[in-house]
């Protein structure tokens, strides 16, 4: 009777070969193509962003509601209350104004919220992580939301200069030129986008939503309201400084009809909130390279 011998070893298998991850592997292509990102795809980012979100929707709404309803019930209360000498020589064009004013304060609460709104609920992280590149960020949230508020803007401001036109000239009021309509349709969606921009970098700089709008509204109405109660002829001269580059002031320029005499005119409101934005958009770059998110 034999003794059963044990089992012979086995050889180890070999170690499968380490290969690197993402590296090439014979009969396989991953068919996840690898694109260099550009600003295309943050612009395709922030579209997305601030077209999903409802405040976008409930901020313009209102917008469109202010500038739409004010400015045709202020062209139907002249129309039915003026007679063709009250009105003789005006232009119609400068109703538009009340209803623009309110409006700024939705495209300022939407351009704060741009930005601020990420910092309060974190989304900034996810944001910086996608895309590294702050300059491109910041860069591609101004393009979008600049292009869509001189959109909105422009396309509430004509729609009602061309009603108001047609209201006011039956009751003696005069034709508009060709320049008064483009300052008071393309100049000042212009100016108000610009208005826009200057609150969403507020807004990043800040990167509180409620100080940030507080802030804005504060320069908006601030420097008019300071200056109404300057009274003393000592204040005379920075009483006049604050009407004539207060912004409600410098909204009216577009329409020929400036609170003050002297100040701004012409295209100079558009150069001086251009200018304002720049210098603005320097600061909130620097500021956005040398802070944490």
């Amino acid at each position: 009777m034999s003794t059963p011998q044990p089992p012979m070893p086995q050889a180890p298998a070999a170690a499968p070969e380490w290969r690197a991850p993402g590296g090439s592997y014979a009969g396989y292509t991953s068919p996840i193509p690898v694109v260099r990102t550009h600003l295309g795809h943050a612009l395709a980012s922030e579209w997305t962003k601030i077209r999903s979100v409802r405040s976008t929707m409930w901020t313009l709404g209102v917008f469109v509601l202010l500038v739409v309803g004010i400015g045709l019930a202020a062209g139907a209360l002249v129309s039915a209350n003026s007679s063709s000498a009250d009105m003789d020589g005006e232009n119609p064009l400068t109703l538009g104004f009340f209803g623009l004013l309110l409006g700024s304060i939705c495209i300022i609460t939407l351009g704060v919220l741009t930005t601020a709104s990420e910092y309060g609920t974190g989304m900034i992280r996810t944001t910086m992580t996608a895309c590294p590149s702050r300059a491109r960020v910041l860069a591609a949230k101004s393009i979008v939301f600049f292009t869509v508020a001189f959109v909105f803007t422009l396309v509430a401001s004509a729609f009602v200069a061309m009603v108001q036109v047609s209201m006011l000239e039956g009751a003696g009021a005069r034709t508009p030129s060709g320049s008064e309509w483009f300052k008071a349709t393309v100049g000042i969606s212009l100016y108000i986008a610009l208005l826009g921009l200057l609150s969403l970098l507020i807004g990043s700089v800040i990167r509180h939503s409620a100080g940030a709008i507080t802030i804005m509204i504060g320069v908006v109405l601030a420097p008019l309201v300071i200056a109404m109660f300057m009274v003393a002829q000592s204040m005379e001269k920075l009483r006049d400084w604050l009407f004539e580059y207060s912004i409600p002031n410098q909204l009216s320029v577009f329409y020929a009809n400036s609170l003050t005499e002297s100040g701004p005119s012409g295209w100079d409101p558009l150069w001086i909130m251009l200018g304002l934005t720049a210098a603005v958009y320097a600061g909130t770059y620097a500021l956005l390279r040398s802070r944490d998110v």
